[in-house]
């Protein structure tokens, strides 16, 4: 059975590197248009352009700092079309300090961008996907929303209220036709570990010594629950490398 999105329309924050520009790529594989967020603007049109090159599909690009609640709501109240899918995958850690030694700021950032951005974004979207009676709402996760480990604290608790907020929201929107899904994956070789050690060195070294996840893995994912019969909402979707048992058991 082949499996299309074309004439659906896609919004993926974070999407100029990672697992953002990963599912970019599978949904415009798939047929889907596409709405790409990201502060980088010279990586969106990067990516814009590749995708445009090599598929027939419609591709926007938005500078926005999802941080910015009115910025947030004035751009993406004005959409070239209706959002039938919103990949809600901004997201970052800062540090990797024990609480009493935390760094306030990195903890705004975090809290602002995990937590507060992705409500922003899904505030501004929902409420069509709920007027048209359809549409697709996937938080991106971390198995640091189910699991606990030292020096996660703030990072860990921003991915437990994406874990609660998910939840919550498909009870909210039960009913309403629009589906509410969690992909959570562990170990992922993006840029995750570079932002938060501010070391690329570091992180390198780091990726080399196991066999992670990579963008597509978590793509993957994310094109499976979106393209599920309207009748089947996919949860949850915890991921892990075969090399990972939890955040504190993996294999180097």
């Amino acid at each position: 059975m082949s499996i299309s999105l074309q004439g659906k329309t896609a919004l993926i924050t974070g999407a100029s590197s990672g697992i953002g520009e990963a599912v970019a790529v599978a949904l415009a594989e798939l047929g889907a248009n596409l709405i790409l967020v990201a502060r980088r603007l010279d990586r969106l049109n990067e990516l814009a352009d590749r995708i445009s090159t090599g598929h027939s599909v419609n591709v926007t690009v938005i500078q926005l700092d999802i941080r910015d609640s009115s910025t947030v709501s004035s751009l993406l109240s004005n959409l070239p079309s209706p959002v039938d899918i919103l990949v809600n995958n901004a997201g970052l850690a800062l540090d990797s300090l024990k609480i009493q030694d935390g760094i306030t700021v990195s903890w705004d950032t975090m809290i602002d961008t995990n937590l507060k951005g992705l409500l922003y974004v899904t505030n501004t979207l929902l409420p069509v996907m709920v007027d048209r009676g359809i549409g697709h709402v996937v938080n991106i996760g971390s198995i640091a929303g189910h699991d606990h480990y030292p020096v996660g604290n703030v990072y860990s608790a921003t991915k437990h209220a994406v874990k609660a907020l998910t939840q919550s929201m498909r009870i909210d929107l039960l009913g309403t036709g629009v589906r509410a899904t969690e992909i959570s994956p562990g170990a992922t070789h993006t840029e995750f570990s570079e932002v938060r050690w501010k070391d690329k060195e570091k992180a390198d070294k780091y990726y080399k010594s196991i066999k992670p996840l990579a963008p597509s893995d978590v793509a993957d994912a994310v094109v499976y629950a979106v393209t599920r019969p309207l009748h089947v909402d996919v949860a949850q979707m915890v991921i892990y490398p075969s090399i990972q048992a939890s955040c504190n058991h993996a294999i180097k």
